[in-house]
């Protein structure tokens, strides 16, 4: 099948190609993000490959659908970038991958726990330029710590798993409680007690309209004073500008993002010749117990050639005319 792949990265290509030799595939890469303006690219190609920051609105819908693209193939878990609704009116299939490496995403976020309390960003900068002290270095220990961990899907499972190794007291909120968690001592709470009396808050749940700005003024302001906050989730989880304002009054003591609301067409990109235009992640970036990455929590080698193989064998499935387990339409997604 043809496959008109967009927002197309370096260090994805390869591994496309290498996979791509057992389904035999005719892949075309784009760099350029699938948007509404760059949407005429795919036309003559049945199937359309999308990554995070690609925009799949209706209208972009409508012209890939009028140019023949039958096949939708997110290479992403998340599906929050691509209207469910318009898919369904214009007939459009829409697969995904809905895991491709739980512990690269676990142990990113462990790193920015890590990173966040021991100073290691702040250190590695200081020795390069010769300065050696540990003034203001000081961090503390991970034992007996309680740690909440928001959504215990598959990566948070992981995190609870991982984090019970260093002796935390895990709390753990989800709509539905996982039987070998509590078997390992994990205590499932309400969303509010976990904000209360948790000294570190990990995120670890999809982007739905219930779930936007789940961390909001009301969110943070009821949370322990010095808490440390983890997103290795989606930006919107999180509102921003409120985040700003409890750092500057330094209620919340640490935060680890790995991802933003609006990284759309910051993230993945090189910019370092550019002024930045958006304020809020510039004064993020002022913040000395901020640390954020740029939506890299998934890349590893094993979760890359997972979404590879998941991918491709989600086109194929469908090429055959297969049942697509990995399909996602708007009835099911209502449902979450």
């Amino acid at each position: 099948m043809k496959i008109a792949f967009f927002d197309t990265h370096n260090f994805e290509r390869n591994i496309f190609l290498k996979e791509n030799k057992i389904y035999n595939h005719e892949i075309t890469f784009f760099e350029t993000r699938l948007t509404e303006q760059t949407a005429n690219l795919a036309a003559s190609y049945p199937c359309v490959c999308a990554f995070v920051n690609d925009r799949l609105d209706s209208k972009t819908q409508q012209i890939i659908s009028a140019s023949g693209t039958r096949l939708i193939a997110l290479r992403s878990a998340g599906f929050n970038h691509v209207d469910l609704e318009s898919a369904q009116d214009l007939d459009l299939k829409i697969v995904r991958v809905p895991e491709y490496s739980p512990y690269a995403v676990a142990e990113y976020a462990i790193a920015l726990i890590l990173s966040l309390n021991r100073n290691i960003h702040r250190a590695y900068n200081r020795v390069r330029e010769g300065n050696f002290s540990l003034d203001g270095l000081v961090g503390f220990d991970l034992n007996k710590k309680t740690v909440g961990i928001v959504g215990t899907g598959k990566i948070g499972s992981v995190m609870a798993k991982i984090l019970s190794g260093f002796g935390c007291q895990i709390l753990a909120c989800d709509q539905m409680q996982n039987p070998a968690l509590v078997m390992a001592g994990v205590q499932y709470v309400s969303f509010d007690e976990l904000l209360k009396k948790s000294d570190i808050i990990s995120l670890h749940v999809p982007l739905t309209p219930e779930t936007r700005y789940l961390i909001n003024g009301k969110a943070l302001a009821s949370m322990k004073a010095g808490v440390m906050l983890i997103n290795t989730g989606r930006g919107a989880l999180i509102d921003t500008q409120a985040l700003i304002q409890y750092l500057k009054s330094g209620h919340i003591g640490y935060a680890g993002l790995d991802v933003y609301e609006e990284e759309e067409g910051i993230f993945f990109e090189n910019l370092s010749d550019q002024i930045l235009q958006d304020d809020q992640l510039a004064r993020l970036l002022t913040f000395p117990n901020v640390l954020l990455t740029s939506h890299q929590a998934f890349l590893t080698e094993e979760a890359l050639g997972n979404i590879a193989r998941t991918t491709l064998e989600n086109i194929t499935d469908f090429e055959k005319g297969n049942n697509l387990s990995n399909e996602v339409c708007a009835l099911k997604h209502l449902k979450q």
